[in-house]
C-alpha cells in the first residue's frame, strides 16, 4: 500500500511522536517504522503489548519492554539475501494499544554500515499490502542515504515548529528536496503549532514555504535530473504542540489520550493524508462467503 515518510530538518522536532500519534488514529491498517539514522527511541519510550501466545491472564505482560534486537537490525540481516514485503511482519512488534511498529537501529554507527538497505526497504514498504507504512526518518541532512527510501514513498512529509530558525532550515530543506526528488513523491509540510495560535502558525509557515516554491528553480535545480519539474510542496496543516498529550502516548491509550489536543489534531491530519493517497485495495473475495 502507501508509504508515508515523516522527517524534519535541524533538530527533528517531534518526528517520532508525530509518527506514533498518526499511527494510533490511522483509518487503515498501518505500520510505524523507525528509519532514523541517529537511532530509534521507541524501545525506550513505549511499552510492548503482551505476546499473543500468552495462555492466560496471569501471563499478560502488557507494559514490558520492546525487544531492541527484533526490528530493523534483524530485518537487515534478512535483506542481504533479498527482501520481500511479506518478510517485514516477522520483525515487527506490537505496542500496548495495538499499534504495530518496526523498531529502529540503536545507534548511528549501525546506520553507517547499512546505507545499502534504504532502497530495498522502501520498495518492501511500498509493496506491503494491505498495510500503509509511516516511516519515521528523523532528521534529513545533505546527501542523506535515506533519499533512496524517500524516492519510493507516496508522500514525504516534513515537520517544523513555527519558529524563525526552524522555518528557515525547513525552507532550505524544501528547496533541496524539491530538486532531489524530481519525478518522485510530492512533499508536504506539517506544522507543530501552539494551540493558542494554531491556524495563524500554519498560515505563517505556508507563506514562507510559498517563497521557497517561488525560488525552487534556483537552489533545487542543482544536480537535479533534467526533464522533470520541481517536486510540488504543500503545507498540509498542523499537529498540536501538546506535551501532555505526548506523555500520554507512553502509557495505555484511552480516554484522556483520546481527548488530547495532539490526538484530535492527528485525526484531522491522518484523514487528510489518507485522502491524498490511493484508495485501499478491496478485500479479496473468498468463494462460499458473502461478497465484501
Amino acid at each position: 500500500m502507501a508509504l508515508i515518510a515523516l522527517a524534519a530538518d535541524k533538530g527533528a522536532p517531534g518526528v517520532t511522536t508525530a509518527a506514533v500519534a498518526l499511527g494510533a488514529v490511522w483509518p487503515r491498517p498501518v505500520l510505524v517504522a523507525e528509519c532514523d539514522q541517529a537511532g530509534g527511541d521507541l524501545v525506550y519510550r513505549l511499552p510492548a503489548a503482551a505476546p499473543s501466545t500468552a495462555s492466560d491472564a496471569s501471563e499478560d505482560r502488557d507494559g514490558g519492554m520492546l525487544n531492541p534486537s527484533r526490528g530493523l537490525l534483524s530485518l537487515a540481516a534478512t535483506a542481504r539475501r533479498g527482501l520481500r514485503p511479506d518478510q517485514v511482519a516477522e520483525h515487527c512488534q506490537r505496542l500496548v494499544g495495538g499499534l504495530d511498529v518496526l523498531v529502529g537501529l540503536t545507534n548511528a554507527e549501525q546506520a553507517q554500515a547499512l546505507t545499502w538497505l534504504w532502497g530495498p526497504l522502501g520498495r518492501a514498504f511500498a509493496g506491503l499490502a494491505p498495510v500503509d507504512v509511516i516511516a519515521d526518518c528523523g532528521r534529513l541532512g545533505a546527501d542523506t542515504p535515506l533519499l533512496e527510501l524517500l524516492r519510493e514513498a507516496d508522500l514525504v512529509v516534513l515537520l517544523t515548529r513555527a519558529t524563525l530558525e526552524q522555518v528557515a532550515h525547513l525552507r532550505e530543506r524544501v528547496a533541496a528536496l524539491s530538486g532531489e526528488l524530481r519525478g518522485g513523491p510530492p512533499v508536504g509540510v506539517l506544522v507543530l503549532a501552539d494551540p493558542r495560535d494554531f491556524r495563524g502558525s500554519i498560515a505563517e509557515v505556508d507563506r514562507i514555504v510559498a517563497g521557497a516554491r517561488g525560488r525552487g528553480h534556483s537552489a533545487a535545480d542543482v544536480g537535479a535530473e533534467p526533464g522533470h519539474p520541481p517536486t510540488p510542496v504543500t503545507v498540509m496543516g498542523g499537529l498540536a504542540l501538546d506535551p501532555k498529550g505526548a506523555e500520554l502516548l507512553s502509557g495505555r491509550w484511552g480516554g484522556r489520550l483520546d481527548r488530547s489536543l495532539l490526538i484530535r489534531s492527528a485525526r484531522e491530519v491522518a484523514a487528510d493524508l489518507v485522502g491524498r493517497l490511493a484508495p485501499a485495495a478491496p478485500a479479496p473475495y473468498v468463494p462460499g462467503e458473502p461478497p465484501p
